[in-house]
């Protein structure tokens, strides 16, 4: 996938409600090969729909403050990743819409690896 169609892809889900489900809950403990993640939130993917890295497509869920298995939801940013071969999508339930600065504080844990820059609806 070229850069042109991983943004369209997930430039597509901004805006739209979705199923999505959880892999990483609150409370995983990812061990990478240089550090740990403690996931503070739920972490999960579009089932079937690949992402930039070939991998099934990853949405940070917002305002759920307890672990799931699955969940629907609005798509309501996506982290875009200037240094690396995918984007996230970020997830909220109805209704609830964060800035860019609110979104980037839940998911600093993982993104402050990258270069990340956050895209909001309405922007």
């Amino acid at each position: 996938m070229n850069f042109e169609e991983r943004k369209a892809l997930v430039r597509w889900y901004l805006g739209k409600t979705i199923k999505i489900g959880i892999d990483r809950p609150i409370g995983y403990i990812h061990k990478k090969e240089k550090y740990t993640l403690e996931y503070k939130i739920n972490y999960g993917y579009i089932p079937n729909v690949l992402g930039g890295d070939g991998e099934e497509l990853d949405v940070y869920l917002l305002g759920v403050d307890t672990p799931v298995e699955e969940y629907t939801g609005r798509v309501i940013a996506i982290a875009h990743r200037r240094n690396d071969v995918e984007d996230k999508l970020v997830m909220a339930p109805e209704g609830v819409m964060l800035s860019a600065e609110e979104i980037y504080k839940e998911i600093e844990f993982q993104e402050r690896y990258y270069d990340t820059y956050i895209e909001t609806l309405g922007e």
